[in-house]
């Protein structure tokens, strides 16, 4: 059986509200975990506290885009 030339078009696939949900609440963890760091801890990833401030007030949707996925 011959299959059809053309290329075949991906769509991206959606994520359902649950996944949705447990990824935001995921990086909201995150983000609660980083603010708990010590100050040497924050040195050695690179980061400052008004680094750390800035993350937390940023909403869980509010990721760099490569995270998602």
């Amino acid at each position: 059986m011959l299959r059809d030339a053309a290329p075949s078009i991906t769509l991206p696939r959606r994520r359902s509200a649950l996944t949705t949900l447990l990824r935001w609440s995921a990086i909201a963890r995150q983000r609660r975990q980083l603010a708990r760091l010590d100050d040497a801890a924050l040195r050695d990833i690179g980061l400052s506290r008004a680094d750390v401030a800035n993350e937390l007030r940023r909403k869980p949707w509010d990721t760099p885009t490569h995270w998602k996925r």
